[in-house]
């Protein structure tokens, strides 16, 4: 009893009111629902910094000497704020139903008759114990290698030089092993998942082109997510059904990481499948860059293809195996080095070609897809020649471009929303199309779909320390209404969102719907012969293929192996 009285008085009441509090802004509604295990390891990771900001404020205080609150009226306050503190508590818990179904009942998800707090708050209790104790080891080995090196030094340079040498100690240890470790097997586990794909079919019996001898790029080094793309695409036939008319077969070559060494390796053996294919001979060419998976969304490709009946080559490139979430704070470059190789591997040729015989080019990429795709192709490059236009979807936070766009908005438009100029070469969108408004369209043409529920879009380092432009004024309507900024508080919850982004329904937070796909192509690539009919068919084509499949739209029925034209590359 004696020692867990100890262990008790061992912590600041500065640190644990402070923690509390944390605590209870931790559980107010942010973009994203959270389960009570998400919740709770939020609310862990406030208590601990909370309760480590109250420690170093009580710490400043008693530094600077300044007047402590006498015996008796301390004992007096600190019960009066513990009262408080327990109302508080009980308050926030009480409401973190509620606060949670105010950001599912606008994402169209069923509402929570109990948002779990009591196993909310185990979870939370356990987190931020460990990362108190943590911190605590931290602490105590300061001093420990402090008051050794005392014995040599004077002892507050000794205390300044243990610090250092901790400090330097644990980023090492950290960084150069257990983080460098940790990512190496994280991509290794990635890497076997991108090797494993649901071949429950004879190769030999697929369409032209997957094993054929001429091809550049073997089929076994395609990986999970490129045979995805090459095989569960529309075929011939469901686009010929569609137009209710004969339609062409799409093109669609893919360079996976294990291709070749190097970007420009790759790219060169991309763009020579793409010429043996001939995707130069199509209408439309689009270089698209996957997320960091190396996924490209089948609502952005499909929808296209549909759009100019097969007439389509799709072009793209892997970088890495991690997903979007951790590449972005790992090494987001790797987006930007292999959108610009394959790029101006594309580029180059297309150039090359008469422009009256060549496809029209596009740009299209989401997440980190469109972070590199926004790099790929730099205007002083491509004015001479420029290119037709790009569709980008939930554009991640580092993208400077977007951020330049966004920070330039024509005014009395929001973040979430951005007017740009009058609207000739660059317009935005989100659920609800907005494309139809501004001057007409000019020679370019790029679109942004974004969502104000994205936490790969919004979040930033600044929002521990300054409130957000979309969450001041007018925000987006599938925001929370209930939700506040709050110091600190707000940039964990958002940084806790990224890799659940895509945990909620199409069309909110990073999931983006076909729908807003089918409206962003048609007002970039304006197919011939397509009517307000065809829109309407083909949205309800997607959504019952959502439906049935799920927000991929991966389908492993038979209809994926139904025959179609040599030029389709579909394993390459």
């Amino acid at each position: 009893m004696e020692r867990l009285r100890n262990v008790w008085n061992s912590f600041s009441f500065v640190g644990l009111v402070i923690a509390i509090l944390f605590f209870a802004v931790s559980v107010t509604p942010s973009l994203l629902p959270r389960t009570p295990w998400t919740q709770g390891a939020l609310s862990g990771f406030a208590l601990a910094v909370g309760y480590g900001i109250g420690v170093l404020l009580y710490w400043i205080y008693r530094f600077y000497q300044l007047p402590e609150v006498p015996g008796g009226a301390q004992l007096r306050a600190k019960f009066a704020i513990g009262v408080v503190l327990v109302f508080v508590f009980v308050g926030f818990l009480w409401r973190i139903t509620v606060w949670q179904n105010s950001i599912r009942s606008r994402m169209e998800m069923p509402e929570l008759e109990t948002a779990y707090p009591f196993r909310m708050v185990l979870v939370a209790l356990v987190v931020g114990g460990v990362l108190v104790l943590l911190t605590r080891a931290f602490i105590w080995l300061n001093l420990f290698v402090g008051d050794k090196l005392s014995r040599w030094l004077p002892r507050r340079v000794a205390r300044t030089l243990g610090f250092v040498v901790v400090c330097f100690a644990v980023m090492t240890l950290t960084n150069d092993v257990l983080m460098s470790r940790l990512l190496a097997t994280t991509d290794q586990v990635f890497a076997r998942i991108d090797q494993t794909f649901d071949e429950d079919f004879d190769i030999a019996k697929l369409p032209a082109g997957i094993g054929d001898p001429a091809s550049v790029i073997a089929w076994d080094e395609v990986g999970k997510q490129g045979k995805s793309f090459l095989v569960a695409g529309p075929t011939q036939t469901e686009i010929a059904r569609f137009w209710k008319r004969p339609a062409m077969s799409p093109v669609r070559v893919y360079a996976g990481l294990n291709s070749a060494d190097s970007y420009d390796q790759r790219a060169a053996a991309a763009l020579e499948e793409l010429i043996r294919v001939g995707g130069f001979e199509r209408s439309v060419l689009v270089v698209a860059t996957p997320t960091g998976t190396g996924w490209l969304d089948p609502s952005a490709v499909d929808t296209l293809e549909y759009l100019h009946g097969g007439d389509t080559a799709i072009v793209s490139m892997q970088y890495s195996y991690l997903p979007s979430w951790l590449t972005i704070l790992v090494d987001p470059q790797r987006s930007r080095q292999s959108a610009e190789a394959l790029f101006q591997a594309v580029y180059e040729h297309w150039k090359t070609l008469a422009r009256d015989r060549r496809p029209r080019l596009y740009l299209q990429g989401l997440s980190l897809g469109a972070f590199g795709g926004e790099a790929s192709a730099p205007w002083y490059t491509i004015l001479e020649d420029p290119i037709h236009g790009a569709v980008y979807s939930g554009t991640p936070f580092p993208s400077q471009q977007w951020q330049q766009l966004v920070a330039n908005r024509n005014p009395g438009t929001t973040p979430w929303q951005p007017g740009i100029g009058d609207g000739r070469n660059v317009r935005f969108t989100t659920q609800t199309n907005a494309l139809g408004d501004g001057a007409p369209w000019g020679s370019i043409r790029v679109v942004y779909i974004q969502h104000a529920s994205d936490p790969m879009v919004w979040f930033s380092p600044s929002l521990a320390w300054q409130q957000p432009e979309w969450l001041s004024g007018q925000r987006g309507p599938d925001v929370s209404p209930l939700l506040r900024w709050y110091p600190i508080i707000t940039f964990l919850q958002i940084a806790f969102d990224l890799p659940m982004a895509t945990s909620v329904p199409a069309g909110y937070g990073h999931n983006y719907a076909a729908n807003a796909y089918i409206d962003a192509w048609l007002a970039v690539t304006q197919p011939p012969d397509w009517d307000e009919t065809k829109t309407a068919r083909l949205k309800a084509l997607f959504l019952r293929q959502q439906g049935s499949a799920g927000p991929s739209l991966v389908q492993s029925d038979n209809s994926l192996r139904e025959e179609r034209s040599p030029n389709v590359a579909l394993a390459l």
